[in-house]
């Protein structure tokens, strides 16, 4: 059980490249068969399928514009629209332009002997096979557009002419369909534009007789018009004025509140040296130069004369008198804009009046020729809209009879094909090869998801969190007939050494391989495992104990009239049913007749004292069992013997069934010692060659190599040497 814990912890498993081509290779056959299936059914469909016939004719198309400019404006046509060209298909292949050409061509006829057996087409099914072979595209990056159509019709009915009279036709009469259209939208919309003229020539001659119904009532003339209409320039003149006069009173008003505010806050001598900067007075202003100039002489005389000199005194006088005139012109200044604002404001206020009376003499005028304005308002703009009207008529009359040949130009007239376009048989057959590759290599993967077999190391010890001891090849005979240096052996070989290896305990001698299924290979493992151990000069005993089906007496040419069921009914002694082999340290023991009464004997008594006195007389006993899922036997023996093997063959069961038979071997107390993955195909599973491959190598070259001289002894001949001698132990 130690054994079988070993190795717990899941480990995880990326699939690596080598792992598809693994899968590839082991189902090459799948791979190969679809691969053919694909390729010859394409082959042959491609042989099959009538030869098919195309012609293409390219237009170019631009939006309903004229070849030159229309009058009053320019055309803009240099915008690409894609849906415009997705619209154009469309109308291509639409039944107005199809039925055209089913009925300029005649096809209802013709193809009615080609696929209605002389027997007329209508016109709706001609539309479904027509539009069955026209293909349209566009040219890329331009607005030019490829119309292909394509004439599977017999060689004798010329197919690549008729593709090629076809495309021109479609392309001729979508042209057509779109002037022809072009012209019917002009001739509707400039009818629609003369009776909208008509209609407003009579609204134009009922307006005006309303005008002049209203001018003689209220005496309005022509002459008397714009007299009538001065009101509201009079109001916004005087308004003008107005706000003028207002802005001009407002300034002064502010000066002169902003000189007495100083004079009372600064006094004087501030209001002398800020009124000049306010106001542009020259008297003013040569006062006060002089009034400078008398007080620096002034003070001169001071310094020179004194305050007592005469001539002091008289310039103190003229002083005086300066500061008296200024003083006087200052309040004079004052005055005087006090006088100006009193006159703006009374300015403003007769403004104001005027205004007020012109507002109410306009409105009054306003509201007793409000009827005659309000009609003439109205005959103006019918007159703006006739106008109008009449210069778009003129305009699309003009552009109606303008040439539209850059609507639709053919640039490439079709011509008939020189060769079939279809089927194509390097095409048709490049497709085949690779969409067979890809189904077939997809089905091979879509097998190999399905099955849930074993196929790697990683998934038995995945699966099993159990170890695998040996990996054993395909077409694994007996050890005995291949020889010591078969390259079969090897792999045994590889098995024992980790089998002994993995014992827990020295004494843990006896053995039994069991399988979830039948044919897994338990008795070519359990012989083989058996005759690896003898030729490495240890004492072994190989016992047949699958009593139901038992198969080693066969590998060994024995008979199997006596052998364990014999000894465990005590019909005979160990030594009578014990058989030796060409290995002289190897011993075989039958497994008897089994009577119908004694299928439990496995489960005996006997049986657990046989195991032990075939463990002191052998260095290493080996059991073979039936399979564990469908008789007890294999339980019963792995729960008495020391140590169990699970042969697993590769690729054949569901990991299910190897899992269940895991737990089976637990359930009952074995001892687990690993896994053994059986029938390996070396050669087409490059996974396990490094396991086996070296080996198969090693003695292929081996068995090249020359034979060495036996001085003239005669060798034997292979089966001679491969001849078994068996006869009783004792």
């Amino acid at each position: 059980m130690e054994a079988a814990k070993t190795n717990s912890n899941p480990v995880e498993t990326k699939l690596h490249f080598l792992d598809y081509w693994r899968i590839i290779r082991i189902r090459k056959t799948v791979i190969l068969a679809v691969f053919l299936l694909v390729v010859l059914t394409t082959t042959a469909v491609t042989f099959i399928l009538p030869e098919s016939w195309s012609s293409t004719v390219r237009i170019a198309v631009e939006k309903d514009v004229s070849d030159i400019n229309p009058i009053g404006f320019a055309q803009n046509n240099s915008a690409y629209d894609p849906f415009f060209i997705q619209t154009e298909f469309e109308k291509i292949r639409s039944r107005k332009v199809l039925y055209k050409v089913i009925e300029n061509l005649k096809l209802n006829e013709r193809w009615g002997g080609r696929y209605n057996n002389n027997i007329p087409l209508k016109t709706p099914e001609t539309f479904d096979v027509l539009q069955g072979k026209i293909d349209v595209r566009q040219t890329r990056n331009t607005s030019l557009i490829e119309i292909r159509v394509y004439s599977d019709a017999k060689e004798k009915e010329n197919p690549a002419q008729e593709a090629a009279e076809i495309a021109n036709k479609i392309a001729s009469v979508y042209r057509d369909t779109r002037l022809e259209l072009k012209r019917e939208m002009s001739s509707k919309g400039i009818e629609v534009l003369k009776d909208e003229l008509q209609r407003n020539e009579e609204k134009v001659k009922t307006a005006e007789a309303e005008v002049d119904q209203l001018g003689e009532k209220y005496k309005v003339s022509n002459g008397s018009l714009e007299g009538a209409t001065l009101e509201p320039q009079t109001v916004r003149s005087l308004e003008e004025q107005r706000i003028r006069v207002e802005a001009e009173f407002s300034g002064l008003a502010g000066l002169l509140n902003g000189l007495i505010k100083l004079r009372e806050e600064k006094g004087e001598s501030e209001l002398r040296k800020s009124i000049l900067t306010a106001i542009n007075d020259e008297l003013l202003s040569k006062l006060m130069i002089d009034l400078s100039t008398t007080e620096a002489n002034l003070a001169k005389l001071k310094e020179t004369l004194g305050p007592q000199n005469s001539d002091f005194k008289a310039m103190a006088a003229v002083q005086a008198n300066l500061d008296d005139n200024i003083n006087q012109r200052i309040k004079g200044i004052l005055a005087g804009l006090k006088v100006k604002v009193d006159a703006f404001r009374l300015h403003l206020d007769s403004l104001a009046s005027a205004v007020d009376h012109a507002r109410t003499n306009d409105a009054f005028m306003t509201e007793q020729y409000r009827p005659y304005f309000a009609a003439k308002r109205r005959l103006d703009d019918l007159q703006k809209l006739r106008d109008a009207v009449h210069l778009r008529i003129l305009q699309e009359t003009v552009d109606a009879a303008l040439p539209k040949t850059s609507i639709v130009e053919i640039t490439d007239q079709a011509e008939p094909g020189r060769k079939p376009v279809s089927p194509s048989f390097k095409l048709n057959i490049a497709l085949g090869i690779i969409v067979g590759l890809i189904v077939g290599i997809s089905l091979a993967f879509f097998i190999e998801y399905l099955d849930t077999s074993v196929k790697t190391i990683d998934d038995v010890e995945r699966a099993l969190q159990a170890p695998v001891l040996g990996v054993i090849p395909q077409n694994v005979s007996s050890l005995i007939l291949e020889g010591s240096e078969s390259p079969h052996a090897e792999a045994y070989r590889v098995l024992r050494t980790n089998v002994l290896f993995s014992r827990k305990r020295e004494d843990a001698n006896s053995l039994t391989v069991v399988s979830g299924g039948a044919g897994e290979g338990k008795s070519t493992t359990i012989f083989n495992l058996a005759v690896v151990f003898a030729q490495n000069g240890q004492r072994a005993l190989l016992v047949d104990s699958d009593l139901r089906r038992p198969s080693l007496h066969k590998l060994l040419n024995v008979s199997n009239s006596v052998g364990l069921t014999s000894y465990l009914l005590r019909q005979n002694t160990l030594e009578e049913v014990i058989q030796t082999t060409s290995i002289p340290t190897l011993d075989f023991l039958p497994s008897g007749k089994l009577p119908s009464s004694s299928l439990g004997i496995l489960n005996s008594t006997q049986m657990k004292d046989f195991i032990k006195e075939a463990k002191r007389r052998y260095d290493f006993v080996f059991f073979d069992s039936p399979p564990i899922m469908g008789v007890s036997d294999a339980s019963i023996l792995a729960s008495e013997v020391d140590l169990s093997l699970l042969v697993i063959q590769y690729r054949k069961y569901p990991q299910a069934m190897t899992i269940r038979a895991k737990q089976m071997v637990e359930k009952v107390g074995g001892a687990l010692l690993g896994v053994v993955l059986n029938n390996i195909n070396i050669s087409q599973d490059s996974y396990y060659y490094y396991y086996s491959g070296y080996y198969y190598d090693y003695y292929a070259k081996r068995e090249e190599e020359p034979p060495a001289k036996n001085n003239g002894e005669k060798k034997k001949p292979a089966g001679e040497r491969a001849q078994l001698d068996l006869k009783q132990k004792y």
